[in-house]
């Protein structure tokens, strides 16, 4: 019956002859005989066929008919939420007004998960319990070539090769134990978990490195990390830390072939390139007996970009990131993920969002895709694979919706069918209801379906807020469990996480069960924990250990009590949820996860003769940044009358070459500035009045005031966001 209602509505949508209306009145006709009462519903369809003459409103009328048919047919059965959603978080009595995890009973006395199974306490015994779940089933799966289908390692030969790979280290003269570190920098792909592995096998430590921490913080790190072996995948970034590499780095390990004119340069800088399969073999043909790490044990140090000055490395142990995992599973309930599970990898291993998305999969034997490295091509991988859990992005997801935005804005009849099927949908999802395979997934979503692999039953969203508009677009169109989580690196990405069956979008939930959470005071923003606002701050089995070789940082993010202050400002539902609505310092986050400092962006800029003040402005639900710029009047009517520009200077500030000149000098200033590609702004606003004291916009002290300046120029800001996006 399914398919005879599709092709009823298809058939209306694609050609309105007077002969197809006859066709699908016998059709009707059949589709009665052949499923008798549960048909009732087509009865008004078949008189809907008097009336329809091509309009939209008896299409319309159409699909509520075949949808009514349908949902009387297979009647889903909703799925009942793990706890009352009006209450989803415990309160503790006292003055700190501490909230924790209903999941986890134990937190009242203050205790926190830290393992779901007590033989399985570290990564490394998390990767093995896996083995065995999976039943030497597929772990790490890639492929050559967009042309050809995934092959898998299974899990006891990922241990194989983990094990040898971290003997031929060994063999090359380091020492088991947590005082060895080793740097990757890589893409996402197996080599990359048999390194993390290989490692975990001797207790020895793995710095991630990555693209946007630029040469000069990559090459801090390795220095002060002491690194001398880095693993890299190919010749580019071989040069990339040969550029500005420290003497302490000896040895580059790489996956892939690198030129010999770069193994020349590597050997006239001292340093010794050597295949990521040598390695392996070396270690295969010594027995180097395992040394596996405790709980306590450090086994990553994850840089943070930073905001200013160097980047910060958190301190995270066994412990810190099994925790953070078995919590998050724990929360998960009915959705957890399970061994015949399959999750593709794209977002960065360097980050901690995605290694605790590996890891739980591990621990649970499922298996994981890597993308094929080129992100635009990402759905190619995702039909290939067809994954079942996938963790997401904002910046992904805002532009699957732009997508489906601009197709639908194209066809009024198939904007018309997008909105009864969003309205059905979001039905389905407040009655607890989670399926894709509705009528109006058949009709209307199954291409956005596909274009994920058709088989996604679960998407954690984290990194960066993801405007409620297009939550709840995700949620209809994928129709599987979206949950959305907050949470830092120096807490092993999860803080909190929405839980099954809260549909409601606009917060990140309860905390999860590895923590507690309180808000603090802060009195120069005016936000009082009284009145269920302030500075988030947790602490539990999650929390870092500290930042290494930085014990002023630490000291000012973890206080004496070992509560640590994350600079966020969150709010508290009245349902238990928690809900982030600022930032303590003028610190912002993109929507791709990217942390801005907007002072030192205009440091940077104000530096321009064109400029006498500037304010930039982003938001974490877009991608890049903008500006007003106040300009030098002096300076600009000088360089217009040269040009032959005539007017005022609010004349001058809308003509587009005064715009275009002050713009690229800018830019330049970024450049000599060191600013990466996202702290450069993609558009600015010219305003001819400065700031002042006078107008609101700065202080007695002529600082900034942030908010008004941001309040008084948003229809500017607002118009430059639409023109980008």
């Amino acid at each position: 019956m399914k398919e005879e209602i599709i092709n009823y509505v298809k058939t209306y949508v694609n050609g309105r002859k007077k002969s197809q209306k006859k066709i699908v009145k016998k059709r009707i006709k059949r589709v009665k005989e052949e499923n008798g009462p549960e048909t009732r519903n087509l009865e008004d369809m078949e008189q809907y066929l008097h009336y329809i003459g091509g309009g939209a409103g008896a299409l319309a009328l159409t699909g509520v008919a075949a949808a009514s048919a349908f949902y009387l047919a297979s009647r889903p059965a909703p799925q009942k939420p793990l706890f009352p959603l009006d209450e989803q978080c415990t309160l503790l009595p006292g003055p700190e007004l501490i909230r924790i995890s209903k999941f986890f009973k134990d937190a009242k006395e203050g205790q926190f998960v830290s393992y779901l199974y007590s033989d399985t306490r570290t990564l490394y015994e998390g990767f093995r319990r896996g083995a065995k779940e999976a039943n030497n089933g597929p772990c790490l799966g890639w492929r050559e070539s967009y042309n050809k289908p995934y092959q898998w390692l299974n899990y006891n030969e990922a241990l194989l090769r983990a094990k040898n790979f971290g003997a031929g280290l060994i063999q090359m003269g380091l020492q088991p134990g947590t005082e060895t570190f080793i740097g990757i920098y890589a893409q996402n792909c197996p080599e990359w978990i048999l390194t993390e592995q290989a490692l975990y096998c001797y207790s020895m430590v793995l710095v991630p490195l990555y693209d946007t921490l630029g040469p000069d913080a990559c090459a801090f790190i390795i220095k002060q990390t002491s690194i001398n072996v880095v693993v890299c995948d190919d010749d580019q970034k071989c040069n990339f830390l040969l550029d500005k590499g420290p003497r302490c780095m000896q040895k580059l390990i790489v996956v892939k072939d690198v030129r010999a004119a770069t193994k020349q340069r590597a050997k006239n800088r001292g340093v010794e390139i050597i295949k990521f399969s040598d390695v392996e073999v070396q270690g295969s043909k010594r027995h180097h007996p395992e040394t596996p790490p405790k709980p306590s044990d450090l086994c990553t140090i994850c840089y943070t970009s930073g905001t200013t000055g160097n980047p910060k490395g958190v301190m995270l142990t066994h412990e810190n990131v099994m925790a953070s995992v078995c919590a998050v599973i724990m929360q998960l309930g009915d959705h957890k993920p399970v061994s015949s599970d399959v999750m593709i990898s794209f977002l960065p291993l360097a980050h901690m969002l995605e290694r605790c998305c590996e890891n739980a999969m591990y621990l649970v034997g499922a298996a994981v895709g890597f993308y094929s490295g080129d992100i635009r091509r990402l759905s190619d991988d995702m039909k290939a694979l067809r994954p079942t859990v996938t963790p997401a992005v904002p910046r992904l997801l805002n532009r699957i919706y732009d997508k489906v935005q601009n197709e639908i804005g194209r066809s009024c009849i198939k904007k018309m069918l997008y909105n009864m099927a969003m309205s059905a949908k979001e039905n389905e999802i407040k009655r607890g209801i989670i399926r894709n395979n509705s009528f109006w997934d058949m009709l209307v979503f199954r291409k956005v379906q596909e274009g994920m692999g058709g088989r996604l039953r679960f998407m954690l969203v984290g990194s960066a807020p993801l405007a409620e508009n297009v939550l709840t677009f995700i949620r209809c169109a994928l129709g599987c469990l979206v949950v959305e989580g907050y949470g830092q690196t120096e807490c092993c990405a999860p803080i909190s996480l929405t839980v099954q069956g809260d549909y409601v979008p606009g917060h990140v939930g309860p905390p999860v069960a590895c923590c507690c959470v309180k808000l603090v005071d802060v009195p120069e923003m005016e936000y009082w924990a009284k009145n269920n606002q302030g500075e988030v701050c947790v602490k539990g089995t999650n929390v870092f250990k500290g930042y290494y070789k930085d014990q002023e940082n630490t000291d000012e993010t973890i206080d004496e009590n070992g509560w640590h202050h994350t600079g966020d400002i969150g709010m508290w539902q009245n349902n238990g949820t928690l809900k982030i609505i600022d930032r303590k310092k003028h610190i912002f986050k993109l929507s791709q996860g990217e942390y801005i400092v907007p002072e030192k962006i205009e440091n940077c800029y104000i530096r321009s003769q064109y400029v006498q003040q500037v304010f930039v402005h982003g938001e974490s639900l877009k991608s890049c940044i903008v500006a007003i710029v106040v300009p030098d009047v002096d300076v600009i009517k000088c360089w217009a009358q040269e040009n032959g520009i005539p007017g005022t200077l609010s004349v001058l500030c809308n003509h587009p070459e005064v715009k275009q000149l002050i713009l690229d000098d800018m830019l330049a200033w970024g450049r000599e500035g060191a600013l990466k590609s996202f702290e450069q702004v993609k558009d600015i606003y010219l305003h001819p009045d400065p700031f002042s004291v006078q107008n609101g916009l700065l202080t007695p002290t002529m600082k900034s005031k942030r908010p008004q300046i941001k309040s008084y120029f948003t229809p500017q800001i607002e118009d430059m966001y639409k023109k980008l996006s």
